[in-house]
């Protein structure tokens, strides 16, 4: 896709992942792009799987991101970015945050959560990006921020300037959470550079 990208963002419901996609869509609007995005919720309400496509660039007809399509996995749980691997294109990256949350069927059932996941996706050969963006967010005063960190790395793997990220994120994240989102975006830009 010419100048234009697919993201998938992949966790559990709580983590911020439809706030996320909101401000890459709106990110992406102000380059002048043409922007889709879908969701799916699941239950999301009790910690199941959410999902969001963005596809930005300059003619996009369909939100959805199909198998082996995705230039970028943001996974706010590294099981997730695991499950979805497959639709990380060949060359993609994931960036994930090394954040554990096992779900209650998987003890339910007996079963055993991976917790080599981001071990199996290198071994495999995928470009994992990993990062504690829990505690990095926790340290900038609202550990509900990761998100928001999360975003700041992934700055860094678009090319959109500074200025249109901090236009998105006034646009989509409250007043009275916006200043300890901007620091938690600049962490994360930070995280990514080093």
């Amino acid at each position: 896709m010419k100048n234009g990208k697919s993201i998938l963002l992949v966790g559990v419901g709580g983590q911020g992942i439809l706030l996320a996609s909101e401000v890459i869509s709106q990110a992406a609007m102000i380059q002048g792009f043409d922007v889709k995005k879908s969701e799916i919720h699941g239950m999301s309400q009790r910690g199941g799987v959410v999902s969001s496509h963005v596809r930005y660039g300059e003619h996009i007809y369909s939100p959805l991101i199909g198998k082996a399509s995705a230039d970028v996995l943001l996974s706010f749980e590294k099981v997730e970015s695991y499950r979805w691997i497959e639709y990380l294109r060949p060359g993609g990256e994931v960036i994930t945050n090394t954040t554990e949350i096992v779900p209650p069927a998987v003890y339910a059932m007996g079963k055993e959560y991976p917790h080599d996941a981001i071990d199996r996706m290198h071994k495999q050969g995928v470009n994992v990006l990993a990062v504690d963006a829990a505690s990095v967010a926790k340290g900038v005063g609202n550990v509900r921020a990761m998100n928001v960190v999360l975003l700041g790395v992934l700055s860094r793997k678009l090319s959109f300037p500074d200025e249109t990220w901090q236009e998105a994120l006034r646009a989509r994240v409250p007043k009275r959470h916006l200043e300890v989102n901007l620091n938690a975006f600049k962490e994360g830009q930070r995280l990514a550079a080093s």
